[in-house]
């Protein structure tokens, strides 16, 4: 009986083991993947890294020249300035005054006529003197060269077969400026103003890309720039900046040899020699007056580049496009005296005030007949101008621009270009009434020539 009740006590506890042992090993099911939103943390993930190195990388394009330039400070470039003019004196004007310099009477030289034939005689310049002459006026143009460009301004167009081409039209220009990060050169942009390509060539024969700095609406002139890195050190080394003439209004200029550089007889290099035969024809533009200088050379239309005298110094910068009707082959050039402030207006990136003017000087003869009193006399005003909104007309007399007084209209243009566009000015002019001349006084807010 024992041993039964033993037996079944031991199969319960078998059963009872077998039981717990199935519990423990029993398997453990994992719970399945969502793959979508595995996915969508995955590109969660991969979308914020990306952002993240997207701003982590503008942060570091935008303070990195901040830090730069705090920790390395880079010195702002020097103003381009050219020298002021002095007007060479003649002979005849160094004397001031007869009364406070006595000079003795000359030597009364006595000649007889074979003594005199004898003298000329000896002043007989033949051929070998003539060519000696050229000879030397042609190593001034040589010596020239070396501020002399060829500008190459290249556009793309279409053809009527649906292919490209592109289409280039070239000018000369002159050095102006070297400072030691760029060059500066003066040129007619008429020809490269659509130009999606600028090239420079220089005289011996490299090439590099160009920028417009800067243009000037009345004279068509341009000045572009050419960084001196992008040259090689004895191309660098050798160009240099032209000599500007002290004056190119001087009344002693006509009959003076000159030279004309650059492409006078159109495109391609070539030299031309003359003489100059007036310099006082006045050009009237916007707030501006120029001088053209003419000469005895005959010339292409499409001529370019510069007058130069016999110094290598440059007179003018050529352009045709004023001659009359009767002489357009003949070459004649913008006055570089007028030119001064404009170029170095350009070479500095400086707008130009605009008051929207044309004018003259008032004569001796109107003052003294008319009453005119002396100014810039106004001939016309420009449409939508600030002269037109603050009321100014023609025939009006502008005598002051704020402290500053206005006897001509080269000062007023002299004036307006010490200012800057969004100046309010203070004008004081005259204007004709019933029987004299009233003072007025106009606040004039300068505009952009454009």
């Amino acid at each position: 009986m024992d041993d039964l009740k033993r037996g079944s006590e031991e199969a319960h506890g078998n059963e009872v083991q077998k039981a717990d042992s199935d519990f423990i090993t029993e398997r453990i099911k994992q719970r399945p993947v969502n793959k979508v939103k595995l996915l969508r943390r995955t590109l969660i993930t991969a979308a914020m890294a990306v952002i993240f190195s997207l701003v982590a990388c503008l942060t570091f394009l935008i303070l990195e020249p901040v830090f730069s330039n705090w920790l390395y400070p880079e010195e702002e470039p020097a103003p381009i300035e050219f020298p002021a003019e002095t007007e060479e004196m003649l002979p005849e004007d160094m004397i001031a005054d007869d009364s406070q310099m006595e000079e003795p009477p000359p030597p009364e030289i006595k000649l007889e006529d074979e003594q005199i034939a004898k003298v000329l005689d000896s002043l007989t310049l033949d051929l070998d003197d003539y060519s000696a002459m050229y000879k030397q006026m042609a190593e001034v143009a040589a010596n020239a060269e070396t501020s002399l460009v060829t500008v190459t301004g290249s556009v793309s167009n279409v053809d009527w077969l649906s292919g490209t081409y592109e289409k280039k039209d070239q000018t000369s220009g002159v050095v102006v400026a070297k400072t030691e990060r760029e060059i500066l050169l003066l040129v007619n942009y008429e020809k490269i103003i659509n130009a999606e390509n600028i090239m420079v060539t220089f005289y011996k024969g490299e090439q590099a890309q160009a920028q417009l700095k800067k243009k000037d609406v009345n004279t068509k002139l341009a000045v572009l720039s050419v960084e001196l890195g992008k040259l090689k050190p004895e191309t660098a080394e050798a160009v240099t900046a032209a000599d500007l003439a002290a004056s190119s209004s001087s009344r002693a200029l006509i009959g003076n040899p000159v030279i004309a550089v650059g492409s006078p007889l159109g495109n391609g290099a070539s030299v031309c020699y003359g003489i100059v035969t007036s310099n006082g024809n006045a050009l009237h533009t916007v707030d501006s007056c120029y001088k053209l200088l003419t000469t005895d050379i005959y010339g292409s239309q499409n001529a370019s580049g510069v007058l130069i005298n016999v110094k290598g110094q440059v007179l003018g910068v050529i352009d045709n496009s004023h001659n009359s009707e009767d002489m357009k082959n003949l070459v004649s050039a913008l006055g570089i005296t007028e030119l001064r402030q404009v170029i170095e207006r350009m070479s500095n990136e400086r707008e130009q005030a605009y008051l929207g003017t044309h004018g003259m000087d008032v004569t001796l003869e109107a003052n003294e007949s008319l009453g005119v009193p002396f100014g810039a006399y106004i001939t016309e005003i420009e449409m939508d101008s600030p002269a037109m909104t603050a009321g100014i007309q023609g025939g009006d007399v502008i005598t002051a621009i704020g402290e500053e007084q206005i006897g001509t209209y080269a000062d007023l243009i002299k004036v307006l270009a010490e200012r800057k566009p969004e100046d309010i000015v203070s004008l004081t002019l005259m204007r004709k009434g019933p029987e004299e001349y009233v003072q007025m006084e106009v606040d004039i807010t300068l505009g952009v020539l454009e």
